[in-house]
């Protein structure tokens, strides 16, 4: 079982960038891709990146391809997720889970943490 913590998210300007943190619980935590969805206000949660089990592959959602950039840290029980050029539609709250295998994909485990608002201005 893998419990995470979410961490990192804040207020910033369109344009800028925010690092999130998710620190994960349990021996298990290599054996499974990572990943990140978020959920905006009014709005289902979204998938936004995940990274397979080594680091050694990842899947965006187009919405973040070429902005955001999702890696782990198995020696830190850490994933990351780098978000650049940050735009006001990137406002949510933002969750960390563990996959439901070990390849990079959306699908991901319903075990999600407190979640870490971000919040994006015009």
């Amino acid at each position: 079982q893998v419990h995470v913590t979410e961490s990192g998210g804040g207020f910033v300007q369109a344009g800028g960038s925010l690092r999130l943190s998710c620190v994960a619980s349990g021996r298990t935590f290599s054996d499974y891709a990572m990943g990140w969805v978020r959920q905006a206000p009014g709005k289902e949660r979204e998938f936004v990146a995940a990274v397979s089990y080594s680091g050694g592959s990842t899947h965006y959602a187009d919405s973040v391809k070429g902005r955001f950039t999702i890696s782990r840290d198995n020696a830190k029980n850490t994933v990351y997720l780098q978000m650049d050029s940050l735009k006001p539609e990137d406002t949510a709250v933002y969750y960390c889970s563990r996959g439901v295998g070990k390849i990079a994909s959306p699908a991901l485990a319903d075990a999600w943490g407190q979640g870490t608002q971000v919040t994006v201005s015009s």
